[in-house]
């Protein structure tokens, strides 16, 4: 939080000297009888006018144009700041200068950069100019910050499933080549090894029942030949006789099951099942209808998710866990590097918009004095420095010390909705 608050002050030098004009405002509020804020000149450059018609129009886009850099500032400030506390820090509000030195001191110094916004433009160009540097700055901060989440996002992605469990877990990257020297994984035409991840709690349960999962999935009936070897090799009748859902039963391999490896949260099984079941071709009549192959792996994994248990796509790779390490530890240098990058870029565009800021700032002092007391351009400005929260004894003390309108004018004024002063105001926070 801001232990200081602003205020840029000006008012007519009516024809007299400027050291007059500053002697007053100092005296209004910034001196041993009334203290309520430190004074410093502050220089304002003699700046093209134009016509009074243009520089009312700018008047009112100089407001916002001061809110939209405003908040560009308070962007790139806030970026850096989370930044460098994500990076443990400390006091990362002061690591933020503004032409090396910090912003306040910049503000008590201030300076009008020539080089970089010649004085002889016409205002608009300056105001334009000013606006479109400051709106390339927001555009690139939120790409860098975009691609800094994304980066961050597949690292914390990655983070994740290395620390899941074994519901969730690339498996790959949990089992060893102990853990699946336990199981015989079949994939051939008709035979499947199918992992399964249990919760805990439900290990019970799933024992029970895993070689009953899909009992209503195989065809087990049908002609049972090898009950008469005199028909061994003999041609076969086939149609009406031949009933393979005549008895039903699961695909699992009955004595399959295994236990590959637990952790406190579930455990993992190894089961095999029967893949594929070819039907057999019959005649009707003349006619030869072929034969289908049924899939029963989809049913299966169908029914086991049913019974609110995960089959684990999984191919072992005894590579991959060291290959995803590897990723894993590039990926994190590469979010390292990005936040460090994007670190350094807040705190140099800190500086470049914060100077912006305050360039629309003196502009617009220039405009509301202009604007205010007339040509030829006669005023004097300086900037007070009050402690945070103290501001309004310093304006009760200069609305006091300079008013010139009367209590009856200024109250009509309040009643509009507008806060008014005998002179131009600016209040502000760095």
């Amino acid at each position: 939080m801001a232990t200081s608050s602003y205020c840029i002050a000006a008012i007519s030098n009516g024809g007299g000297a400027p050291e007059q004009a500053y002697r007053k405002m100092q005296s209004a509020g910034a001196c041993p009888e009334k203290p309520f804020a430190e004074m410093f000149k502050f220089e304002v450059p003699s700046l093209m006018v134009g016509t009074l018609d243009r520089l009312m129009i700018l008047g009112d886009e100089l407001v916002k144009t001061d809110q939209i850099v405003e908040s560009v500032v308070r962007k790139v400030e806030r970026s850096a700041i989370e930044l460098t506390a994500s990076q443990g820090k400390e006091a990362p509000k002061d690591n933020l200068t503004v032409g090396g030195v910090p912003s306040s001191r910049y503000i008590q110094q201030f300076a009008w950069d020539y080089a970089k916004y010649p004085n002889r433009r016409p205002l608009q160009e300056l105001v334009a100019m000013i606006g479109g540097s400051v709106t390339a700055i927001d555009e690139e901060l939120r790409q860098l910050q975009q691609s800094y989440l994304d980066k961050q996002q597949l690292l914390q992605e990655g983070k994740r499933k290395k620390q899941s469990n074994l519901m969730a877990a690339d498996l790959n990257e949990v089992l060893t080549a102990a853990d699946m020297q336990k199981v015989t994984v079949h994939d051939t035409e008709y035979l499947k090894t199918v992992f399964i991840a249990v919760p805990s709690n439900a290990e019970g349960e799933f024992k029970k029942e895993i070689y009953n999962i899909g009992g209503e999935l195989v065809g087990y009936g049908g002609p049972d030949w090898s009950r008469d070897p005199n028909s061994l090799g003999q041609p076969v009748k086939f149609g009406t006789l031949v009933d393979r859902s005549k008895a039903k039963g699961s695909p699992v391999v009955p004595e399959s099951l295994t236990v590959v490896k637990s952790d406190q949260d579930a455990t993992l099984f190894a089961v095999t099942i029967l893949k594929s079941q070819y039907t057999a071709g019959h005649y009707e009549g003349e006619e030869f209808i072929n034969g289908e192959k049924v899939d029963f792996e989809a049913l299966f994994t169908k029914a086991v998710r049913d019974k609110r248990y995960v089959v684990r796509e999984f191919k072992y790779d005894p590579s991959q866990a060291q290959r995803s390490a590897m990723a894993l530890d590039q990926l994190t240098a590469e979010v390292e590097s990005m936040q460090n990058g994007l670190a350094r870029w807040c705190k140099t565009h800190y500086g470049e918009s914060f100077v912006a800021w305050m360039h629309i700032k003196v502009i617009r002092v220039f405009v509301e004095s202009v604007l205010r007391y007339g040509l030829p351009v006669d005023f004097t400005a300086v900037l007070y420095k009050c402690p945070y929260g103290k501001e309004k004894d310093l304006v009760d003390a200069l609305d006091a010390a300079l008013a010139t309108t009367t209590t009856e004018e200024k109250n009509a004024d309040d009643d509009e909705g507008e806060e008014y002063h005998d002179f131009v105001l600016l209040r502000f926070e760095p």
